[in-house]
């Protein structure tokens, strides 16, 4: 995100697959209709202010990892990416995310939570989407598949340069966080459970920086190499949903960070300062744990959303419309379940 962005993200969390579905949780059945609603009037929002170039513009913060944050809302609708209502949208919100990725380094937008978001997008319409006549008119671009390859070369290029193994808001930082580092590290997952090659040895030495930031408590740090400690809903949820999307179950640390969630769903999910971006990681991170409190949390979400949903169908929130609106309308996605990467 713009500079600004990456600073109220680093004060508000200082402070405060590939394997198939469960039989329990089978893709397509029928949502309730407060829950629809929501969700509906929130992506009608959304499409109508999207700008003709694909770029959600005005209100906020912009760039590909808005833009990729608003393109998964779309993907998640149900609506087929090709010839559904939306696919005219979507579309152009690929385009506009390839468009803006530097053809040299590889980097998405401004900084690394851009890129993050950014490869997450493009990783959840990698196949999803029809790109052979992407660019039809406009000469020769990169595909999905090549600006995702690029994408995830760029960040495995960024963390061989940071001595901790994780992410910080400029590609050639040698400190890291986990907030940054959780939206590169999920994209980086994504695009491995696309199909693209990611080493093995990258997802490695995030999740290692990550085992360092948990205490045994469950709680997770925010930045450097240790220590920070504190309850931060959003940080504990990343670190249970990377530990869990890299298949790390084992961990003792992804138990603690699961069970410190799990015991905080009375206070869930309208929890901290920041409540939109720990809304969407908690959401993933209860299901991807324990369905049970996530159907338990998921309850108390719709109530609040339906609540907080403004007349336009947006969201409003600490990182203007777009992004709180995509970030709520994200962690209702788990109802549907058609992005891959909520998959469990």
């Amino acid at each position: 995100m713009k500079r600004a962005f990456c600073s109220l993200l680093a004060i508000a969390l200082a402070a405060g697959s590939a394997s198939g579905q469960l039989p329990t949780t089978r893709t397509g059945d029928a949502i309730p209709r407060d829950m629809r609603e929501i969700y509906d009037r929130g992506v009608q929002y959304l499409v109508s202010k999207q700008s003709p170039n694909g770029e959600w513009t005005g209100g906020g913060e912009q760039g590909p990892g808005v833009t990729g944050m608003a393109l998964m809302v779309l993907l998640a609708s149900g609506e087929d990416p090709n010839f559904g209502l939306y696919a005219s949208n979507v579309r152009r919100a690929v385009k506009s995310i390839v468009s803006q990725q530097n053809a040299g380094t590889g980097i998405l937008g401004g900084s690394m939570y851009h890129h993050g978001f950014g490869m997450l997008g493009l990783a959840e319409a990698y196949g999803a989407v029809d790109d052979r006549d992407l660019w039809s008119g406009e000469g020769k671009r990169r595909s999905i598949g090549q600006a995702l390859e690029l994408a995830v070369r760029a960040a495995v290029t960024s963390q061989k340069k940071n001595s901790l193994g994780g992410w910080r808001y400029s590609p050639d930082s040698t400190d890291a966080d986990t907030s940054v580092s959780g939206a590169v590290l999920v994209g980086l997952l994504a695009a491995r459970n696309a199909g693209v090659e990611v080493p093995d040895e990258s997802i490695d030495k995030a999740i290692n920086y990550y085992t360092k930031m948990t205490s045994s408590s469950g709680q997770v740090g925010y930045s450097g190499g240790f220590g920070g400690f504190d309850e931060s809903i959003a940080r504990i949820s990343i670190g249970t949903l990377v530990y869990a999307v890299a298949r790390r179950r084992d961990l003792p640390q992804y138990k603690a960070t699961l069970g410190y969630l799990t015991q905080k769903l009375e206070n869930a999910p309208n929890q901290g300062s920041w409540v939109e971006y720990a809304r969407y990681y908690q959401a993933q991170a209860l299901f991807q744990g324990d369905v049970q409190a996530w159907e338990k949390w998921n309850t108390l979400l719709v109530r609040q959303l339906k609540t907080a949903q403004a007349a336009d169908g947006s969201f409003k929130g600490q990182f203007g419309p777009t992004v709180s609106t995509s970030l709520s309308l994200l962690a209702l996605a788990l109802n549907y379940r058609f992005l891959p990467i909520y998959e469990r």
